[in-house]
């Protein structure tokens, strides 16, 4: 299992959480997807891809600065 940190500066709130997480959590090879609004990111544990996470992001509605 990979743990993936996705820098989502667009983070701001409540909303937020829920929309990027519940597209997260459709992609395959994902166990977990939990969105801290503070530090604004999504960080992502199992065997997904990591352009198929980042795409389930950006049809959220949000853009990925960057992945570590």
């Amino acid at each position: 299992m990979t743990t993936l940190t996705y820098s989502v500066p667009g983070i701001s709130c409540g909303h937020c959480k829920n929309a990027i997480e519940a597209e997260v959590r459709e992609v395959t090879g994902v166990d977990s997807a939990i969105v801290d609004i503070d530090a604004r990111v999504v960080v992502v544990e199992g065997s997904a891809a990591e352009d198929a996470v980042r795409a389930a992001v950006i049809e959220a509605g949000y853009e990925v600065e960057s992945v570590s």
